[in-house]
């Protein structure tokens, strides 16, 4: 079996995951998927393997690399990145169908970026107020 990669992003979050012949360990950023913090962003990478259950993932190690970004887009670029790379080692229709029904976004991802800063104001849409008194 050869080595496989795949990324995933979310918002300005990318994700690299590598899939190798191992003993079924996931890291993100060489931290154990059972010791991530915070534990929600722990629950969301969890959810892929609890979707999709198959014995050659225990086979395999997944180390993913995460950069850029906040907690939560980290932990979304992340289980998408899994989720692709689980997807395309497993290679089954029945495993795409299943996440699709989930979650759709765990595999296409989501195109919603930050709107820019416009001028005339702090923020993309606040304004400055005025005061006719």
């Amino acid at each position: 079996m050869k080595v496989v990669q795949e990324t995933g992003k979310r918002k300005r979050a990318v994700a690299r995951a590598t899939l190798k012949p191992g003993t079924g360990l996931v890291r993100i950023n060489s931290v154990p998927i059972e010791r991530y913090q915070p534990e929600i962003a722990q629950m969301k990478l969890k959810e892929v393997f609890l979707i999709i259950k198959d014995p050659k993932l225990k086979d395999v190690d997944i180390n993913v690399r995460v950069y850029g970004g906040g907690v939560i887009g980290r932990a979304d670029a992340a289980r998408m990145a899994i989720t692709r790379i689980i997807n395309k080692y497993l290679g089954k229709k029945r495993v795409t169908k299943a996440i699709r029904e989930y979650d759709k976004s765990m595999l296409s991802g989501d195109k919603r970026r930050i709107e820019p800063k416009k001028w005339g104001g702090p923020k993309a849409r606040a304004r400055v107020q005025k005061s006719y008194r």
